[in-house]
Parts: structure tokens; C-alpha cells; sequence
């Protein structure tokens, strides 16, 4: 026991036994600057330091740009940033692919170059055609009066001719004379309408404007892109009422009959319809 204390107290004793750190000058020995230490004091004041050291080092690394220069520590703004640019160019690639459709379709129907598909017309009424079973048609006041008052506006309502139950019927861009008909060996993948010059010509049906351009064949060219893949494309215009990116409704107005273009033969409307990148006879789906 006796033992135990004697090492304690010598182990105190080391600890707290004051040294003097003097520094001379060499060539005078003058005393310049000194310095009463114990071991306990350096202990402490290093660990201090040390511990000084690695918070102001974490301070440093989490609250400065230094930290983006640790090699394999990537700070949270970058991430944000890279998939900020990561969403960003899929949507440019996205718009990219869309743009190369429309310009393929647009280049195919100016040049015709595309041979004309079978086009099953039961397989396109079957879409339309919904299942009596499947649907309450129990009728309550409410429906039977919003029906009457439907009804009524469409009666006098030219925008909405173009439904008719499970049959495709489109609105008729022209009424006139068909001159030329629909003839794949010839490809004439058209109808051409006969019309006095600067008759209105109208929207098939609701689209958009993806071309209205003058073209050295055809003369003021207008195509629609309506839904389910169906291209309407009207050419040999006299003018053009829409611009690229108009969107149009059935019936509108986009065009004038004219005789342009270095195809054409007498003021008419050389018009056609694309199904999915390929040619359908536009009286299958048209009464003019």
C-alpha cells in the first residue's frame, strides 16, 4: 500500500515539477525570453492545441468550398446541380427525338415517299366502341338536364360534326368538286377539291400547326397533327391563315384555295391523310 502511494505521489511530483524554457541570446547569452512549464501544463496546453486544430479543420470542411477539393467528397449543391443537368438533358434528348419525328414525317409527306399501308378499318372502330355492361347508364335529373342543354348548343355548334358515335368522320376542309381521287399506283396519295380561288379551307379536326411553309413543288403547304398519329396535310394553298405551333380547332379556318406551286394545275386542294407514318384514302374517312 505504502508502495501505491509513493509511485502516486512520484508520478504527481513529475507532473507538476516546474521547468524553465529560456531562450538566449547566442553570441551575449543575454536572456531573452523564459518560460516557467510543468509536464501537466504541455500535456494540457497540446492537447488543446490539437483539439483546436481539428475544429477549426471540420469547421473548414463542412462550411467552406474547400471541402470540394477532398478527393471523393462531393458536396450537396453539386449533386443537386448534376441531376438538375441529368433531368435537363434528358428533356433536350426527349424534344430531340420528337423534333427528328416531326421532320421525317414532314420530309415523307412533302416527298410522298412512303408506300401506302392497309389500314384496317374495323380494328379502328374497335377503339371507339365502349361496353354497355361496363357502364351505369341509370339516368338521374342532373344528366337528363345537362343533356338537353348540350344538345341544344350542339345543334347549332359546326365544331363538333365530326363525332358520330364509333364511326371516324373528320370535318370536310373544302366542299367542292373531287377532281382527282385517291391512287396508290400513281401515287397520288390524295383527293384533290376543286374550289373558286380564296374559298376558306378548314381544320379537319383539332391540331397543331407542325408546318406552314412555301415549298417550290407544292406551293403554301399546311400539315396538322392531330391525335392518335393522323397527320392531315393540305397543299397548292392561294394563303395561309395559321403559323407553325397555332393551335387549331375542327373547323377553323387555315388556309385559301389557290393554285401554287409548280404541281399544280388549276386553283384546288390537293389534300391527304397519314395514319402512323403511312398514307390512308381521305374519302374513308370524309364525305366532301
Amino acid at each position: 500500500m505504502a508502495k501505491k502511494v509513493k509511485k502516486r505521489k512520484e508520478i504527481k511530483r513529475k507532473l507538476l515539477h516546474k521547468y524553465r524554457l529560456v531562450i538566449l541570446n547566442e553570441s551575449t547569452f543575454e536572456e531573452k525570453i523564459s518560460f516557467k512549464l510543468s509536464r501537466l501544463n504541455v500535456f494540457v496546453t497540446g492537447s488543446l492545441c490539437i483539439i483546436g486544430l481539428i475544429a477549426l479543420t471540420t469547421l473548414l470542411i463542412a462550411f467552406t468550398p474547400l471541402r470540394e477539393y477532398i478527393p471523393g467528397y462531393s458536396s450537396t449543391k453539386l449533386k443537386k446541380q448534376a441531376t438538375d443537368l441529368t433531368y435537363k438533358t434528358d428533356s433536350l434528348v426527349a424534344n430531340l427525338n420528337n423534333t427528328n419525328r416531326y421532320l421525317e414525317s414532314i420530309r415523307q409527306v412533302l416527298k410522298g415517299e412512303i408506300e401506302s399501308g392497309e389500314i384496317d378499318m374495323d380494328s379502328l372502330r374497335e377503339q371507339f366502341k365502349l361496353d354497355p355492361n361496363s357502364i351505369d347508364l341509370t339516368p338521374i335529373r342532373e344528366d337528363s338536364v345537362l343533356r338537353a342543354e348540350v344538345a341544344l348548343e350542339d345543334k347549332y355548334n359546326l365544331f363538333e360534326r365530326n363525332t358520330g358515335g364509333a364511326e371516324i368522320v373528320l370535318f370536310p376542309p373544302l366542299n367542292g368538286e373531287i377532281s382527282n381521287t385517291y391512287n396508290v399506283e400513281q401515287k397520288h396519295f390524295a383527293v384533290d377539291v376543286t374550289a373558286p380561288t380564296d374559298t376558306p379551307i378548314k381544320a379537319v379536326a383539332n391540331g397543331t400547326v407542325i408546318f406552314s411553309e412555301w415549298t417550290a413543288d407544292t406551293g403554301y403547304v399546311i400539315i396538322l397533327e392531330h391525335k392518335d398519329g393522323l397527320l392531315s396535310v393540305y397543299k397548292h394553298n392561294g394563303s395561309l391563315s395559321k403559323a407553325q405551333g397555332d393551335v387549331v380547332r375542327a373547323g377553323e379556318v387555315i388556309a385559301s384555295v389557290g393554285n401554287t406551286g409548280e404541281l399544280t394545275t388549276g386553283p384546288h386542294l390537293h389534300f391527304e391523310l397519314w395514319s402512323n407514318g403511312n398514307t390512308v384514302n381521305p374519302l374513308d374517312y370524309i364525305d366532301f
